[in-house]
């Protein structure tokens, strides 16, 4: 090998490992919804390889992250937050391909890029919201489409979920016959914040930042969850044959009086200086707005010119996105204290010197667990930079190197006794936090509890705010959550800032939690990992608290959303001795601890037999199938065993549970044969 030849080949191994990281990170930021590099990381990756790529001509690959857009397709790939029945969206093929934007930070190249335009062109300056993109299509004045990006050829048809949003017309007037309309599907910071709380208040993985948060929200499969969440969105394209005006302003402004959602903050400028006045206003004035931007969208006016110049593989050449950079901060960690939630996780809290981000004065950040302190490797005294950008919450990314440690500093140590009970804390294999497992005994896991119990999706019980909870448990009034139906006027209304008044209505507020539904109350026991729609399910699946008692961990695991971790939970919930003195009371005091009475089996064409689900479906969900089993008197069992009477066996069945039934012998049923035989039964009673 020449010596030229020893030089260039780390760039050409950079090159391949510049294509693998990117692919993964347009996995996790479109499909997973959990970026692992920031929008600036990924960009500046991505100008290097196409830097490389320009270098070694040779190596070109049409499939390279520098040649397509990131896919959001759904594929059947569901996560928890992402849908119910494991039912994959329509893909349908883009008319017009849903190219990305070529990105900069640089007010340089920005002011470079406007001055190479021809002379004399209008750029039209929008905000770039950070939202997923969306096309929306609409034929005879009815939408009838909304795709997401996908990979730029084709994407998901979401139009369920985009009909939940209120500021997209499902109907216009006065329109071409065909159009599409496209935009960005965002959720407001005031909507993000209380999703997020929701989350905490579950001991749910919070979103990162309100793009995240709407994409997830948007390939959920119950728009009526969708509805409750509350997106919004900005339209900023048309497209369409023999589309009424000569500009993209034009076009805009048609939209909006069309009933289009279109932003006010739009401008056309004449030359580079307006151009940039308009970046420094906006990249202070955004952080006044109800929804996240990240920048900046330059586009050539003149619709003729901007056909003139075209595209590349994916970006058009008439349009360039001007990002603002994250603001980060230098401040100092003066230390790092704990927190100990309701279900006894225990959450390191880094204390900063007040230091400004983003319009606020920021003095707290979380640390997240033990693993992420040792990851940045960061000490109380290390001077550290704090970052908000997307973020609502504020996170320290990285430790200033360049400043010494004093010659004593030592690795930091996480705390081993509960800083409020001073149990010692315990870490299960295969989690990132030290838990609290004095859960009847530690004040902030009790008074935890009873906060979940009377929040407004599980008990709802007005009047008994955190204040007011530690208020009662510090005057030795509530211990648990049986307490609250012990409580007496006289009690509440002797204590400091409540009088007759607020005792009346929170004993009124207690009385009327009485009718609130077996899923709900099942919710608010606040059993670990047990959030509002897992308990919805197991509900159906167990119409009263007697039946989900005797339940086993396998049995458990056969309803959806229940792995083997939730399973446990609720098994060992039910035996502590605790627990069931608690329900015993609660089921005194009133409490609705059974469902309504199921409608009897349809047949018992399939009693005494154990069926396992594996696999997505044509015809009906995964849920559908389990209730037709049950009503047919059959069972179902998460897991394959010599007991397993038969599996019903959809497309890409795991091959887990294919390779156990191999090795039993186990019968593998399609779907359609399924169906026979229960449409056989439903005609012999018919």
């Amino acid at each position: 090998m020449d010596l030229f030849s020893q030089i260039e080949e780390p760039e050409r191994e950079e090159l391949k490992a510049l294509r693998q990281e990117l692919e993964e990170a347009n996995y996790e930021y479109y499909v997973l919804n959990r970026p692992t590099l920031s929008d600036q990381d990924f960009d500046f990756k991505m100008h290097r390889l196409q830097e490389l790529e320009a270098q070694f001509p040779d190596m070109f690959d049409p499939k390279s992250p520098t040649q397509h857009v990131g896919s959001d397709l759904d594929k059947g790939q569901r996560t928890k937050d992402k849908g119910q029945n494991g039912k994959a969206f329509e893909t349908v093929k883009h008319k017009y391909p849903m190219l990305s934007l070529a990105n900069s930070y640089s007010r340089e190249e920005i002011e470079d890029w406007v001055r190479k335009l021809p002379s004399g062109v209008e750029i039209v300056c929008e905000l770039k919201y950070d939202g997923l993109s969306i096309s929306l299509w609409y034929e005879n004045g009815k939408l009838v489409r909304a795709l997401t990006r996908g990979d730029g050829q084709q994407g998901d048809d979401v139009i369920a979920n985009i009909k939940t949003i209120p500021s997209i017309p499902r109907y216009v007037v006065g329109t071409p016959s065909v159009f599409e309309m496209r935009g960005e599907v965002l959720l407001p910071w005031e909507r993000f914040e209380a999703l997020n709380k929701e989350r905490e208040e579950q001991e749910e993985p919070l979103f990162a930042n309100p793009r995240n948060a709407a994409s997830g929200t948007l390939k959920l499969q119950d728009p009526k969850e969708v509805a409750r969440r509350g997106l919004e969105a900005y339209l900023y394209y048309m497209l369409g044959e023999d589309l009424p005006g000569t500009t993209h302003y034009e076009r805009l402004q048609t939209a909006k009086q069309w009933g289009f959602h279109i932003s006010d903050a739009i401008k056309v400028c004449k030359n580079v200086d307006e151009v940039m006045a308009y970046i420094a206003y906006w990249d202070t004035e955004r952080k006044n707005l109800p929804v996240a931007t990240d920048g900046i969208v330059l586009k050539v006016n003149d619709l003729a010119q901007q056909e003139e110049l075209g595209y590349t593989a994916k970006t058009p050449r008439w349009a360039i996105a001007y990002k603002f950079p994250a603001e980060k901060q230098l401040t100092l960690l003066k230390e790092i204290t704990y927190q100990v939630g309701r279900t006894g996780v225990v959450t390191p809290v880094a204390n900063l010197e007040p230091v400004q981000l983003s319009g606020t004065i920021v003095q707290r950040a979380t640390l997240h667990n033990e693993d992420f302190i040792r990851s940045l490797d960061i000490r109380p005294g290390d001077r550290v930079w704090v970052e908000k950008g997307g973020e609502i919450i504020p996170k320290i990314v990285e430790r200033e190197k360049s400043k010494d440690r004093p010659s004593d500093s030592k690795p930091f140590e996480f705390l081993r006794i509960c800083p409020e009970c001073g149990t010692p804390l315990i870490r299960v294999p295969g989690e990132a936090a030290w838990r609290c497992p004095n859960e009847n005994g530690c004040p902030p896991q009790i008074k935890g509890k009873i906060e979940h119990f009377v929040s407004r999706k599980a008990m709802n019980i007005d009047g008994l705010g955190e204040e007011t909870i530690d208020l009662l448990y510090q005057k030795g009034l509530l211990h648990n959550i049986a307490d609250i139906y012990d409580l007496r006027q006289e009690d509440i209304a002797a204590q400091e800032r409540l009088g007759e008044k607020s005792a009346q209505n929170m004993l009124a507020g207690i009385e009327a939690s009485k009718q609130v539904p077996w899923s709900r109350v099942l919710f608010a026991l606040g059993i670990r990992m047990v959030g509002e729609t897992t308990a919805k399910k197991i509900a159906r699946a167990y119409n009263n608290i007697d039946m989900l008692q005797q339940a086993t961990a396998e049995q458990l695991c056969a309803i959806d959303d229940v792995g083997p971790q939730i399973a446990e939970n609720i098994v060992t919930y039910f035996e502590d001795t605790r627990n069931i003195e608690i329900l015993a009371r609660l089921r005194q005091a009133g409490l609705q601890m059974a469902g309504e009475a199921a409608e009897g089996p349809q047949s018992d064409k399939l009693a005494g037999m154990s069926i396992v689900i594996s696999g997505t479906f044509s015809h009906h969900s995964r849920d559908e199938y389990k209730a037709l089993i049950e009503a047919h008197g059959g069972k179902n069992v998460g897991s394959v065993s010599k007991k397993t009477s038969f599996i019903l066996a959809g497309e890409n069945m795991g091959p887990e549970k294919l390779k156990k039934a191999e090795a039993l012998g186990i019968r593998l049923m399609s779907e359609d044969e399924f169906l026979e035989i229960i449409n056989q039964e439903n005609q012999e009673n018919g």
